[in-house]
C-alpha cells in the first residue's frame, strides 16, 4: 500500500499515469474508452504544478480500483472532472457510458456546487468550521448513492497528496476541508486506508510543528521498533503452529500507529508519545471466525494480557460494520497490540463499503444512521477537533439496553449519555437509571458491557450545568438547546418584569401591549439589548400617551434610565440604586445568566435558573435591566511546588509576566508546612480555568488553580 501511495504522489506523466491505472484495474474495453474519452475531453489542460490536468482524475481512478473492484466506480472517476470542466454534458456521458455512470458523475458534479455556495473561499479570513460543517450536512443529506462519496474521496486522496503545489494559506485551508469533512466520512464509511491517508496528510499541513515532533520520534526508533516487532511475530508464529495453525492458514501484519491518531490519543489522554500505549501492533488474519477466538487463547496463554484493553467486534461490530478482536500484551519489556480477523473481516476493515457490492443508502447490508450524527456546530477548529475526537475516533465502550440493544459509547461517557443515545426525549426526562440491576447517578461513568436502564420523568428535566460531566456530542448538544430554549423563555417573562416595574404599570397590560403589537417573539431581547430596551420603552409611553384624548385620567409617567455601575455589575434603571445584594441560594458566579428584583434602592441578584427567583419571577417582582461589568479580569487562587533551587521563584513570575497575567498578592511558605509552597492570587483575561491550567502546567507543577470571582463573594 505505501509504495502503491509512494508512486501515485510521484506521478506527473500521463502514461506513468495508464501504468499504475492498469495495474490495480484490469484493461478492458470499458475503462479503455473512459480513459480515452477522459485524455480528449481534458487535452490542452494543466495542473497548477504544470503537469496534464488529465493525470489527475487517472490517479483517482487508480486509487478508486484499488479500494473497490467496482468498474463503474472506477469509469465515473476518470470522467468525473469533464461535466464541471470541459463542454462535455451529462447526456453525452449517459449515452456514451450508461445512466448509472452518468448518475454518478452528476453526484460528484453536484458536491463541487455545494461546496461553491457553503464553503468559505481559501482566500477569506473568516473561520472555516462552519461553513465546513454546513457543507458536510447538505453533502451528506443531497447523496443518494454512496459510490460517490466514494469517488469524491479518492479525488481528495490525490488533491492531498499533491497539495504541496499550492500556496501554504490555501494548503492549510484545504487540509483542513479534508479533516472536517472527508476524514470523518472515509472513517464512517469505514475505509480506513483512506481516512488514514486523508488524516495524516492534513495532520501534516494543520500542524506542522507536532507532526514534526512524532515523525523525528518515530524515525529514530524506526529500526528499534522494527527489531521489537520482528521478534514478537516470530514468537507468535510459533505458539500458532505449535497449537495446531498450519503455516498457510494464517498471515501476520506489523503495524505502527499512523502519526495523526498518535497526536489524537496525546492530546486525549495528556501524554507524551512515549507512554502511547499500541504505538506497536500486529494483525493476525485466518480464514474462519472460529479461529479468531483459538488464536486469542494461544495469544493470552502465552503473553501477559491487559484485560481491561481488550475488545470484542467480532461478536459486537461497530455501526461502519467493523469486525476485529482487539487486545493487548507485554512481550518482555514490550506492549503489543494484537488485532485478530478474518481475510473477509480485513477487507472490510481497510476498504469498509467500498467492499461491499450494495451501495445505495438504506440498504440491510450497510447500517448509514449515523449521517445523521455528524452535524457539530462548533465555530472553533479545535473545539470541533476535541469535539469530533469523542464521537468519531475516541475508544469506544459497549453497552446494552435491558432489551439487549446495542449502543456503541466513547469511553468516558456516562448514563445520560447512553440516555441521549437511546433518544432525545429519554435523555431529556431522564431522572434516576439503573446499571447492571443496581441503582446509580446519572452521572456514573460507564464500563464495556454494562446493561443500563434509563427511567423516566413525565417532564423534560432541566441539567445546564451538566453540559461538560456528558462525553457525547449529541447529549451535549440537546442540553445546551433546551438551555437555551429555557433561558429564552424566562427572558421573556423577565422583559415584561422589567417593563412593568420601569413604566409603573402591571404585568398583564405590558403583556397585552406586547401581544397586540405582535412582540411576542423578540420581546426576550429587552433583558439584554439596552437599545432595544429603550426602544419598546418609547414606544409603550408614545401608545399611552396617543390614549389620553379617549383616557384623560392616565398619567404617562417619564421614564429615563441611567447607567449604574455597582461591583461588577452595570444597572439601567429610572430608579437610584445604590447597593447590590445577594440571597445566597444559586451563588451566580461571573457571566452566568443572572437576574436583578428591585427592593427599595437595592438590586438583589440571582441566577437565572434559581427556583427561587422563577418563583418571584411568577410572582411579577419588580425587576431591574442587569449585566455583568467586564471591566473587572478574572481572577484566580493558585497554590503551585517550586523547584527546589535558587530562582524558581524569579523564573515563575517572569513566565507569569509573559502571559500577562497580573499577580496580586504571593505567599511563600507563610502558614504552609512547605517552603517549596507558593500561593497566589492572580488576574488574567483567561476566563477558562482549562485553557490556563494548561498554560501553566507546562512551566510549574500545579497543587491547586480555582477562581475567586464568585460574584457573592466581595
Amino acid at each position: 500500500m505505501k509504495k502503491f501511495i509512494e508512486k501515485i504522489k510521484s506521478c506527473k506523466e500521463v502514461e506513468e499515469a495508464k501504468e499504475i491505472l492498469f495495474s490495480v484495474v484490469k484493461k478492458d474495453s470499458n475503462v479503455r474508452k473512459a480513459l480515452n474519452f477522459a485524455i480528449d475531453a481534458h487535452k490542452n489542460q494543466y495542473r497548477k504544478s504544470g503537469e496534464p490536468y488529465v493525470v489527475h482524475p487517472i490517479l483517482a481512478a487508480a486509487i478508486a480500483g484499488y479500494v473497490t473492484n467496482d468498474e463503474r466506480v472506477v469509469i465515473a472517476t476518470l470522467l468525473h472532472d469533464v461535466v464541471e470542466d470541459t463542454p462535455v454534458t451529462i447526456e453525452e456521458i449517459t449515452k456514451e457510458f450508461g445512466e448509472d455512470v452518468a448518475l454518478l458523475v452528476e453526484g460528484v458534479t453536484k458536491i463541487v456546487e455545494i461546496r461553491d455556495i457553503n464553503l468559505i473561499p481559501s482566500n477569506s479570513n473568516e473561520k472555516l468550521i462552519k461553513s465546513a460543517l454546513t457543507f458536510r450536512k447538505i453533502l451528506l443529506a443531497s447523496i443518494k448513492d454512496v459510490r460517490v462519496l466514494l469517488i469524491k474521496l479518492c479525488d481528495r486522496v490525490h488533491n492531498m497528496l499533491t497539495l504541496d503545489a499550492l500556496p501554504p494559506n490555501k494548503q492549510k485551508r484545504i487540509a483542513e476541508e479534508t479533516l472536517v469533512v472527508y476524514a470523518p466520512i472515509a472513517h464512517r464509511l469505514g475505509i480506513s486506508f483512506v481516512k488514514n491517508i486523508l488524516e495524516d496528510l492534513s495532520f501534516y499541513y494543520i500542524f506542522p510543528k507536532e507532526y514534526e515532533k512524532i515523525d523525528n520520534f518515530m524515525k529514530s526508533h524506526k529500526q528499534e521498533f522494527q527489531i521489537k516487532l520482528n521478534n514478537f511475530i516470530d514468537k507468535v508464529k510459533k505458539f500458532l503452529i505449535k497449537n495446531g495453525f498450519r503455516y498457510n492458514e494464517f498471515q501476520i501484519i506489523s503495524r505502527i500507529k499512523h502519526y495523526y491518531s498518535i497526536y489524537l490519543k496525546m492530546q486525549r489522554k495528556g501524554i507524551s508519545i512515549e507512554e502511547v500505549l499500541d504505538l506497536l501492533a500486529i494483525r493476525i488474519l485466518i480464514k474462519d471466525s472460529l479461529d479468531c477466538y483459538k488464536a486469542l487463547g494461544i495469544i493470552h496463554l502465552n503473553f501477559k494480557p491487559l484485560i481491561m484493553r481488550f475488545k470484542d467486534y467480532i461478536a459486537i461490530p461497530k455501526d461502519n460494520g467493523y469486525q476485529t478482536i482487539h487486545t493487548t500484551v507485554f512481550d518482555d519489556s514490550s506492549i503489543f497490540e494484537v488485532q485478530i480477523r478474518t481475510y473477509d473481516m480485513h477487507k472490510t476493515a481497510e476498504y469498509g463499503i467500498a467492499a461491499h457490492w450494495k451501495y445505495k443508502l438504506g440498504t440491510k447490508n450497510i447500517n448509514l444512521r449515523w449521517l445523521n450524527n455528524l452535524q457539530y456546530q462548533n465555530e472553533n477548529i479545535e473545539e470541533f477537533y476535541e469535539l469530533a475526537t469523542n464521537d468519531l475516533y475516541s475508544e469506544d465502550i459497549t453497552v446494552f439496553s435491558p432489551k439487549g440493544d446495542i449502543f456503541t459509547l466513547p469511553r468516558g461517557a456516562v448514563a445520560l449519555d447512553f440516555a441521549y443515545a437511546v433518544h432525545s426525549d429519554i435523555g431529556n426526562r431522564a431522572k434516576e437509571v439503573y446499571i447492571n440491576k443496581q441503582k446509580k447517578t446519572l452521572l456514573t461513568e460507564l464500563n464495556n458491557g454494562d446493561i443500563v436502564r434509563v427511567v423516566t420523568d413525565r417532564e423534560p428535566i432541566l441539567r445546564c450545568s451538566w453540559i461538560d460531566a456528558v462525553k457525547t456530542s449529541k447529549a451535549k448538544d440537546q442540553i445546551k438547546q433546551a438551555c437555551k430554549q429555557k433561558i429564552k423563555e424566562i427572558n421573556s417573562q423577565v422583559a415584561i418584569n422589567i417593563l412593568s416595574s420601569e413604566l409603573g404599570v402591571s404585568f398583564e397590560e405590558v403583556q397585552k401591549w406586547v401581544e397586540s403589537n405582535m412582540l411576542s417573539k423578540t420581546i426576550y431581547k429587552v433583558v439584554s439589548d439596552i437599545n432595544y430596551f429603550k426602544e419598546i420603552k418609547n414606544r409603550f409611553l408614545s401608545d399611552l400617551r396617543k390614549n389620553r384624548f379617549f383616557l384623560p385620567f392616565i398619567s404617562v409617567k417619564k421614564v429615563k434610565l441611567k447607567e449604574q455601575i455597582l461591583d461588577n455589575f452595570i444597572i439601567y434603571s429610572s430608579y437610584n440604586i445604590n447597593s447590590v445584594e445577594f440571597d445566597y441560594c444559586c451563588n451566580p458566579k461571573m457571566n452566568d445568566e443572572i437576574v436583578a428584583f428591585r427592593k427599595k434602592n437595592s438590586a438583589i441578584i440571582h441566577h437565572k435558573l434559581c427556583k427561587n427567583a422563577n418563583r418571584l419571577i411568577q410572582e411579577h417582582e419588580p425587576m431591574l435591566f442587569v449585566k455583568w461589568s467586564n471591566s473587572s479580569l478574572p481572577k484566580y487562587k493558585l497554590l503551585v511546588s517550586l523547584q527546589n533551587k535558587k530562582g524558581a521563584l524569579a523564573n515563575l513570575l517572569q513566565y507569569l509576566a509573559k502571559l500577562d497575567i497580573n499577580v496580586l498578592s504571593i505567599e511563600l511558605g507563610h502558614n504552609i508546612e512547605s517552603s517549596n509552597i507558593c500561593e497566589l492570587y492572580i488576574e488574567t483575561e483567561i476566563n477558562n480555568v482549562k485553557i490556563l491550567r494548561k498554560k501553566l502546567e507546562s512551566k510549574v507543577k500545579i497543587i491547586e488553580l480555582v477562581g475567586s470571582d464568585d460574584a457573592y463573594k466581595r
